[in-house]
């Protein structure tokens, strides 16, 4: 017994060609990868301001010679506490304002991007850390004591107890460039009806007696 066929009907619309199976477009263009080192590259430079702003800013442990020995001026004083937030504060700002500019420069996003924006500010919050100890006060308690003289207080070297604090820059850029691109990247357009839609569902014919 053999199944009846119904001959097309000259009201359904016009069977669609076979799409053609497209080419799998590129996952990371040379443009993506050169934008993702130039992200980097300036993030890092950034640093350097790092250093500055936190040489500036950071409050001053102060010690004074007796003459034999080195002391604390005030041993109740916060400044080391104060010199590791200031740092933190710091580092959370920068990453803020260079993920703004990176977003601002490049909506689009992308993984080279991202990835430039991490390594740059890793490296910044390095370049910082040692530009800050570099410029600050000598690390020679012993030679800074004598330079200032018995009963003379003088600055501590500045110092970073808190090395996790180094991570405020990269992991606070990569969270609010992700959170903008999330909420104002341009969106990809909508492929709208394939070409023969008529905007009318066809109804099945009912099988023929």
């Amino acid at each position: 017994m053999t199944e009846a066929v119904t001959p097309p009907s000259p009201f359904d619309p016009p069977s669609l060609p076979p799409e053609k199976p497209e080419a799998p477009a590129a996952a990371v263009t040379p443009e993506e990868v050169r934008d993702g080192a130039a992200v980097a590259l300036a993030v890092g430079v950034a640093g350097v301001l790092l250093g500055l702003l936190w040489v500036w800013l950071a409050p001053r442990v102060q010690y004074v010679s007796n003459g034999e020995s080195v002391f604390l001026r005030n041993s109740e004083s916060e400044a080391r506490i104060g010199s590791d937030g200031t740092f933190f504060l710091l580092s959370a700002g920068l990453g803020v304002v260079s993920a703004v500019g990176t977003f601002l420069w490049r909506r689009g996003g992308g993984v080279p991007l991202v990835i430039g924006l991490a390594v740059g500010s890793l490296f910044a919050a390095l370049v910082g850390w040692r530009f800050g100890l570099w410029l600050g006060s000598s690390s020679d308690l012993a030679a800074a004591a004598a330079k200032a003289g018995k009963g003379v207080p003088f600055d501590a070297p500045l110092q970073l107890l808190a090395h996790g604090a180094l991570l405020v820059w990269p992991m606070a850029a990569v969270l609010v460039h992700l959170a903008l691109t999330a909420l104002w990247s341009p969106r990809d357009p909508d492929p709208g009806p394939p070409p023969g839609w008529t905007g009318h569902p066809t109804q099945p014919e009912p099988p023929r007696p």
